[in-house]
């Protein structure tokens, strides 16, 4: 079996900003290329936040142009982008209004992920962005499900990445039609959540279209991989079973000593050995 494509998530290349653990890397996004480039990582997970969302490079023709010529320069795919937004700003938590305008950006943010050649597009639906109403999950489903004939047009992908038990899941991820949306399976997030790989995958396995990878201790944080209560074997073998051909973005802790490079490397090193010992019981 051959391993999927191996990415990281941008801003895993610099140094953390303000303590938080992912956000755009502002002040070293250009050097991210050139740095992947280096260490032989060829596909990048872009960030968006809602914060300076409109300057964000992915969203402005002239940033657009600057990430092509990187992107040609350094040998470096952006298939996927995570919104990080959507989370810190739920549209389906919001006032009318406000969900007027979030929606606008939504479609923005669609339209600058098909002008950039982002054919995924990762809806947090976790943390901040938990549905935690059934109004909430109604204004979620309707909203998105009219936006449907517009990411078709724009061949973009909507990925959820939930908190929602296996069975709900399953069930949310089959209202909406496979063309245009999909999972986003996040090892960690469901390693802390004590859900089981194998009924998750009897679930939805069959829609994953996009893979986050990280380690995290269950009911807790996000801890160096194979510190944690991720079994990553076990999880690769049912990706494996479902013909799993996306991708996988490394999207785990943050380097103690700040040496980002070097923490990926032994995370990539950790990954191939895992993806390793499961080809070799098949």
């Amino acid at each position: 079996m051959s391993m999927p494509q191996l990415g990281f998530m941008q801003g895993r290349l610099s140094s953390q900003l303000d303590g938080k653990i992912q956000c755009f890397p502002w002040p070293n996004w250009q050097k991210e290329f050139s740095e992947a480039n280096r260490i032989k990582i060829n596909t990048m997970e872009w960030t968006l936040d809602h914060e300076r969302l409109n300057l964000n490079p992915i969203m402005t023709t002239n940033g657009r142009t600057e990430i092509t010529k990187l992107r040609e320069k350094h040998h470096i795919s952006i298939p996927s982008l995570t919104g990080d937004c959507f989370m810190q700003a739920p549209f389906f938590k919001s006032s009318k209004d406000q969900r007027t305008e979030l929606l606008t950006n939504l479609k923005s943010i669609i339209e600058s992920c098909s002008l950039a050649e982002v054919k995924i597009l990762v809806f947090p639906v976790v943390d901040e962005g938990s549905v935690e109403t059934q109004e909430q999950e109604a204004i979620l489903t309707d909203e998105l499900l009219g936006l449907s004939n517009f990411l078709r047009l724009k061949a973009v992908q909507i990925a959820f990445e939930s908190d929602f038990a296996p069975q709900k899941l399953g069930k949310f991820i089959e209202r909406f039609p496979s063309e245009s949306f999909g999972v986003n399976y996040d090892t960690g997030n469901s390693a802390a959540a004590g859900y089981s790989p194998a009924e998750e995958f009897t679930c939805f396995g069959r829609r994953v279209i996009n893979v986050h990878l990280k380690d995290r201790i269950l009911g807790g944080n996000t801890v160096p991989f194979g510190d944690g209560a991720t079994n990553f074997e076990t999880v690769f073998d049912q990706l494996n079973s479902c013909d799993y051909r996306g991708n996988f973005i490394l999207q785990g802790a943050r380097a103690l000593d700040n040496n980002h490079a070097a923490t990926l490397c032994r995370y990539v090193s950790f990954v191939n050995q895992c993806w390793k010992n499961v080809g070799s019981k098949t």
